[in-house]
């Protein structure tokens, strides 16, 4: 086969997949207003979850490298997610908070 034929075929499979996802909650639940209480629950909690477990992620690397002290490059990232930290929960504006958060991050990480 071709490239050509490869990448209609890859374009095709990857519309149909996209379409299939999409069909799945109306085909599982139907078309009533609301979803069923289960789901609506794991749409509430999954969200902080995935977000706290990523910060641990990213922290846990840091304190387990550090022996007795705190290095110094830990620094920025502290900073930098104190400030992120803060500015969703005074402004409750994602795109703000990450924006500011990295920009400090990417400037203190530049200046040391």
């Amino acid at each position: 086969m071709d490239k050509t034929g490869y990448l209609i075929l890859v374009c095709v499979g990857v519309g149909i997949l996209s379409w299939c996802l999409r069909a799945l909650p109306f085909l599982l639940f139907g078309r009533k207003g609301e979803p069923p209480k289960i789901v609506a629950y794991v749409g509430r909690v999954l969200s902080p979850a995935a977000i706290a477990m990523l910060v641990v992620y990213c922290y846990a690397g840091y304190v387990q490298a550090s022996g007795p002290g705190l290095r110094v490059f830990f620094l920025p990232e502290m900073l930098a997610g104190v400030l992120t930290a803060a500015l969703q929960l005074w402004r409750r504006n994602p795109l703000v908070s990450i924006l500011a958060g990295t920009t400090l991050y990417m400037t203190l990480i530049r200046i040391a």
